[in-house]
């Protein structure tokens, strides 16, 4: 069934990527997002393994490339400063602690908005106010007042979806804190950050704090994570956030009163706790979710990016190798999906036991087995070419 007509709530990664490939095989697609425009800025994340093969089929790598942060490696580093360990961009293959494809989210989702704005209708500052849906299709109102109906709805709207809560019920079923908060927001470089991202982790207290380049050497990215066995925070209400982050760190030393003396100037402050979507589906007849709304692995596992990427070219494949039917191509997505999501998770959460106070590093026996596991997470999910479906590029 061609022009068969398709929602998606969520403009930042998973939505607009959603998009490409939902046009590329035939549909017509409509996007709304609640903010009044694309967000700038926000946290740097990364494309490695099959992401990267998404990105090269997209016919987007020159254009990702041009974006990225540039970031030639790391240096983990003590209170005085002093170099502790150093990785490269360039290690393993690109795909290691720094990947080679780096990009700030803001930066990606406007790559992503510049390729599909002309032949995708992008609606801002709107959002899905009520849906029902029937056999043949689902009637949407907007928070505007408009009525509309679609063949398919796909939520793309973030770890707190408002569609997954409307469809599927309260956050709190499916949201997994994992017991620690980030913070990031952008600074004037008055550091000296010049390529390279420089990160200290005070063990004895689980807490850390990050410098890292941006395009803009005027500018740099800092970041803060502390943890926290629970989180009850406004994830809209800033200045209780900005509070709290005053609260938590400010006696982390090393360069950190220098960084929360920026905190008020900053444009594009960010807090959230660090949190996991875990669902027994994702989809409920012609409603389904993808990116962070359906399966978030946290920014402690690098691979949130790459399972919007993936996870968009899939579901728009396998939606459209089904005829457009509901039920199967919601199915053979998740079926797809699920091992290479279960993967990023662990990572995720591998990543945010390594930070715990007193945690120690994993022995030479677990190596192996752990190594297995991020293999699985960057590459472990095959590609189909979909050869015979539609393909408008």
């Amino acid at each position: 069934m061609s022009g068969t007509k398709v929602l998606v709530a969520g403009a930042s990664i998973a939505g607009p990527a959603l998009a490409h490939w939902l046009r590329r095989r035939g549909a017509e697609v409509t996007v709304v997002e609640r903010a009044p425009g694309l967000r700038p800025g926000g946290q740097a994340v990364d494309a490695r393994g099959v992401a990267k093969e998404v990105i090269t089929r997209m016919g987007l790598d020159a254009e990702v490339r041009a974006a990225c942060t540039d970031t030639a490696g790391a240096h983990t580093v003590d209170a005085d400063g002093t170099v502790l360990e150093t990785y490269r961009a360039e290690d393993d293959g690109g795909d290691g602690y720094i990947a080679d494809i780096e990009i700030l989210r803001g930066d990606l989702s406007q790559v992503l908005y510049d390729d599909t704005r002309d032949g995708v209708e992008y609606v801002f500052g709107d959002r899905i106010a009520e849906l029902t849906q029937d056999a043949d299709g689902v009637d949407v109102t907007f928070a505007s007042g408009e009525r509309r109906r679609f063949d398919l709805v796909v939520g793309a709207d973030g770890l707190h979806s408002s569609l997954r809560g409307m469809v599927f019920g309260p956050r709190e079923r499916y949201l997994r804190h994992l017991g620690l908060v980030l913070a990031f927001f952008s600074v004037p470089n008055e550091f000296g950050v010049d390529g390279w991202m420089v990160d200290y982790q005070e063990q004895s207290s689980g807490r850390s704090a990050v410098l890292r380049p941006l395009k803009d050497a005027k500018q740099a990215m800092a970041f803060f994570s502390f943890p926290a066995a629970d989180f009850d925070v406004d994830h809209r209400d800033v200045e209780a956030q900005k509070r709290l982050l005053r609260e938590q760190v400010a006696d982390l030393g090393w360069l950190t009163p220098r960084i929360l003396a920026h905190v008020d100037d900053s444009p594009d402050f960010y807090l959230d706790q660090v949190a996991q979507v875990v669902m027994d589906r994702w989809s409920d007849g012609r409603v389904g979710l993808i990116g962070d709304a359906a399966f978030s692995s946290s920014p402690m596992s690098g691979g949130g990016t790459g399972l919007a990427l993936v996870g968009a070219y899939l579901l728009a494949g396998e939606l459209a190798a089904a005829d457009w039917d509901p039920v199967a191509g919601f199915a053979a997505h998740e079926q797809r999906m699920r091992p290479f999501v279960e993967a990023n998770q662990e990572i995720g959460r591998l990543h945010v036991e390594s930070r715990r106070p007193g945690a120690q590093p994993p022995q030479e026996s677990e190596m192996e087995a752990l190594m297995a596991v991020v293999d699985r997470a960057i590459n472990g999910v095959d590609l189909p070419d979909y050869a015979g479906l539609p393909d408008s590029r």
